[in-house]
């Protein structure tokens, strides 16, 4: 059985149903999603060190020869995988349009048809693609493990209160390993994948 490494990195557009036009709070709504629109890059609490932790997962995959699949949002701004994670000839890339890696692409298809039951998921934005992706796959059947130091996200605003990413991605990773995915970090990965 293979394990995949799978990397569903960047930002979700958000599109309000219908109904949401209703709610008072409309205007609010419309405000905390602004960062969805945006044209300019998000800022992330500690990105480098993520990027960095998961690239000594991505070495440590390559090096056993398990698939590797980069998941990167179909974003306005134009963001790229970045550098340090950047994909290598053979590795499947898939492109999405929503928080859930699986909605809409050929994820499900290509795990199944490479008959790859494990994730190891690793990115951007913890409480958003990440949190997405594990529970689409755990739901569809999928052993998931998160690395909790190789993914991170940002200061969310809601009510007009600022919610530090720590604590929000402390509370996704919580929620996460109440059922979804076990959680990990790197360094103990490491240990054990060798």
């Amino acid at each position: 059985m293979s394990i995949g490494l799978l990397f569903p990195i960047l930002l979700a557009i958000l599109i309000l149903p219908k109904k949401q036009e209703q709610l008072k709070e409309e205007e609010e709504l419309e405000d905390e999603w602004e960062w969805a629109k945006t044209t300019q890059p998000i800022e992330l609490e500690n990105p480098e060190a993520a990027a960095l932790n998961t690239q000594k997962i991505l070495e440590a995959v390559r090096d056993k020869n398990q698939a590797v699949i980069h998941v990167q949002h179909n974003a306005k701004n134009k963001a790229t995988i970045h550098k340090f994670v950047s994909p290598i000839s053979g590795e499947k890339v898939i492109t999405k349009d929503y928080a859930n890696s699986f909605k809409d692409t050929d994820l499900l298809t290509y795990l199944r048809e490479n008959n790859i039951r494990r994730l190891v998921i690793c990115g951007m934005m913890t409480h958003m693609c990440v949190e997405a992706a594990t529970r689409a796959a755990k739901d569809f059947g999928f052993i998931c493990v998160v690395i909790a130091d190789a993914c991170t996200t940002r200061d969310p605003k809601y009510k007009n209160k600022i919610v530090k990413a720590t604590d929000v991605h402390n509370s996704t990773l919580s929620t996460l390993a109440s059922g979804y995915a076990k959680i990990i970090d790197s360094q103990s990965f490491l240990k054990k994948f060798h």
